[in-house]
Order: C-alpha cells, then structure tokens, then sequence
C-alpha cells in the first residue's frame, strides 16, 4: 500500500513539473509574441487594412453561420468553452483520434493574429488561451467576431471575407446570397479541402453540416435551409 502511494505520488509530482513547464513555455511564447508587437497595434493594423470589412457590411446570416458551425455558444462564454472542450475530449476518446477541437473563435483569432506558424501545438494553445483573455478583457464579441473573419483563410490565397467573396463570387460581402454565404462559412475549417475550386462536392458536404448547425441552433428554420439553392 506504502509503496502505490509514493508511486501515485510521484506520478502526480512527474505531472505537475510536466503542466509547468508546458505552461511556462506558452506564457513565454505568448509574451514573446506582444512583446514584438501589442496587440493594440496588431488589431489596429488589421483595422486599418485596404480588405478590412467592418461587422455591419458582412450579412447577418454569414455571422450566424460562422457562430453555428464553429462556435455556437460563442455569445455565452468567455475565452474558452469548457463545455466544448469536454465534449471534444470525449470525442477524441471514443474515435481513438484526434477529429474535433475545443476552440473558441476568439481562441482561433489569437492563432491568426500571432501564432499562426508556431509548430510546437501544445505551448501555442497555451498561448492562444492567455491571448484570449486578452481578447475578451479588450474587445467586444461583434469586435472579436469581425477579427474573425477579417483574418481566417479561405484557401487560393484569399485571406478574409472580402477577398474571399470577390475571388470566389466577384462580389462584396455585403452582396453575399445566403446559399454563398453558408457555402464561403464552411472553408476555413479546412480550406485546402473545402475550397468551392479546389473539392466543389466536399464544400458542398461542408456546407451542408453549416446548414444543419444553422438549423440545430435556432438561426435557420427547416423550411428556410430547404430553400437554400445556388
């Protein structure tokens, strides 16, 4: 009994210098990276970009497509989702593979404003985590949510909606139909493979699980996603 318990005990010791220094090593990466530059002036930048698209000139129905299928409750928690992240972890547990995360859209913002080349996965979601408390403390969530779709990548080169909707569609976003609207929500996920150019029948499949999510959380009746045709 003696000896399980200074086993168990130095399993627990083992792990708690494991989370420091996985910790310490993110916190690092995190400072390093607003050190460089603050992210008063990363997001001023962004801002202040010639594609820069302000919250009220990109539908409301993409806005509500993106929370749907990337963020559901986006308007209801903080930095992170616990309640996501669980769900993910048990996912993850019974598929015995890595197949679904537990990111926040803000935590995915801090990817894109910083960390979007770190390698080392684990200091940088560390460091996306503290990053977005930054976010939240400073930012509105229509603020943190136009970050969002000002900075993701769309595939071909095309980084945020307007560049997006004038490479794939020739058009503003403010001009956006609903069926390009879900379609256009559904790529960042996995731009190389959804991509309406590059897979049009897997951005097709994509688009449909943006649709549903839309349907799932009260954003998009039945009858209304049924309708929805290019």
């Amino acid at each position: 009994m003696k000896f399980i318990k200074r086993l168990l005990l130095i399993i627990l010791i083992v792990l708690v210098l494991i989370s420091s220094f996985i910790i310490y090593n993110g916190y690092s990466m995190y400072k390093n990276a607003i050190k460089e530059v603050s992210l008063e002036k990363k997001v001023s930048n962004i801002q202040n970009d010639v594609n820069f698209v302000s919250i009220g000139d990109v539908p409301k129905y993409y806005q509500d497509a993106i929370i749907a299928v990337e963020d559901h409750r986006f308007k209801e928690h903080g930095a992170i989702d616990i309640i996501s992240i669980g769900r993910a972890i048990v996912s993850n547990l019974q598929a015995k593979e890595l197949n679904e995360g537990g990111s926040t859209i803000t935590q995915q913002v801090a990817k894109n404003l910083y960390f979007i080349s770190e390698k080392n996965f684990v200091y940088r979601k560390v460091a996306e985590i503290i990053l977005s408390f930054d976010l939240e403390n400073n930012y509105s969530k229509d603020e943190i949510l136009e970050l969002y779709f000002n900075t993701i990548y769309f595939g071909e080169g095309y980084y945020g909606i307007k560049e997006a909707s004038k490479g794939y569609y020739e058009k503003e976003p403010k001009d956006l139909s609903l069926y390009e609207a879900t379609l256009l929500a559904g790529v960042p996920n996995a731009p190389s493979v959804y991509a309406p150019t590059i897979n049009p029948d897997l951005a097709k499949s994509r688009q449909g699980k943006v649709i549903r999510s839309m349907v799932e959380y009260g954003y998009l009746s039945q009858e209304e996603a049924d309708k929805i045709e290019e």
